[in-house]
């Protein structure tokens, strides 16, 4: 309980840090006709080489070769506090069309956990890009064969599933599919991906879970073996596994790789941002870029988009209050 407090209160004053930045408000802002006609701030919540900065950067870098925003782009990596620190910098800059950022898992629990002056639906949202989605694993000497074998062998016995983080979407996805197909399991933490493939490998562990693109190579040696994948079409790579949906267990949520706007940006940069991603999605850049990294094509727009991260949110936060990881 003291190690999740000191968490919780660490995240706070990263929270806290961005924002108390002075906004840099537009002299601009009144004129939505010119929009856009400034420099770009896009703020990436999280340090160089991650999946966050990998996906703003591939967007920019389409944004600046088809010359799709008329003026310089400058990113900006503002780390901490699981993207506290970014995020409450953007949130600060209200009402302001010039900054930009994107989203992730931690764009759902960060503000659970720590209780930041944000929350997922507080920016003005622009566009659900592609999904995180995982793969539930077993060993590739394991008994369990089929989806419909391990739900039949975790009701009889409880397994133990893996996953990477203590609070996030690999806890959350085994936890929901385990409501709904009605059995019982215990959660391993690991912090990183290595030892947890390392504890299936070696039958510490009955399951796993994990992002297709960071198993694919013993996926295909055959040394694990994919079973069902939670999002709403799996990958080429996954070649005939079926969906939680396909079996009657759709979950409804994933790490939603977007982008926002800060709070109340106007309405007509908002349109303008929707406009431009319908053009980056349709580059062939993007559709490498979806494909290298094993993601959904999962495409929501605006308000469709505030609907989805509502429902996120509230599941997560049904899930982590249910299991005493959050109050």
């Amino acid at each position: 309980m003291h190690l999740k407090n000191t968490i919780g209160k660490a995240v706070w004053a990263c929270a806290l840090v961005g924002a108390m930045a002075i906004p840099t408000l537009s002299p601009g802002l009144a004129k939505a006709d010119s929009y856009p006609s400034e420099r770009l701030n896009w703020t990436i919540a999280f340090g160089p080489g991650g999946g966050n900065d990998i996906m703003s950067r591939t967007i920019i870098s389409i944004l600046e070769k088809y010359k799709l925003y008329p003026g310089e782009i400058v990113a900006q990596n503002r780390p901490g506090g699981s993207g506290a620190v970014g995020w409450g910098f953007v949130h600060n800059q209200k009402g302001n069309p010039y900054h930009i950022t994107s989203t992730s898992g931690s764009y759902i629990t960060t503000p659970l956990k720590a209780k930041t002056p944000w929350s997922p639906t507080t920016f003005t949202p622009v566009a659900l890009l592609a999904a995180d989605d995982l793969v539930l694993l077993v060993n590739g000497k394991s008994k369990i064969t089929s989806f419909d074998q391990f739900i039949k062998e975790a009701k009889a016995n409880p397994p133990a599933i893996g996953g990477m983080g203590a609070v996030n979407v690999d806890f959350i996805v085994p936890t929901l599919l385990a409501e709904k197909a009605g059995y019982k399991f215990e959660y391993v933490s690991f912090n990183k991906q290595g030892e947890l493939t390392t504890a299936l490998l070696s039958d510490a562990l009955d399951a796993m879970v994990a992002n297709p693109g960071e198993v694919a190579g013993l996926l295909e040696s055959g040394d694990l073996r994919a079973l069902a994948f939670s999002g709403k079409k799996a990958p080429e790579s996954l070649k005939d596994i079926p969906t939680f949906g396909d079996k009657g267990y759709e979950l409804g949520i994933s790490m939603p790789r977007g982008v926002v706007l800060p709070p109340e940006a106007p309405k007509e940069a908002q349109e303008w941002w929707i406009a431009t991603m319908k053009k980056v999605v349709e580059k062939p850049e993007w559709a490498a870029y979806v494909k290298k990294h094993e993601l959904t094509e999962t495409v929501l727009w605006g308000e469709d988009f505030r609907k989805f991260l509502a429902h996120s949110q509230e599941q997560f936060a049904r899930v982590l209050k249910a299991k005493g990881a959050i109050k």
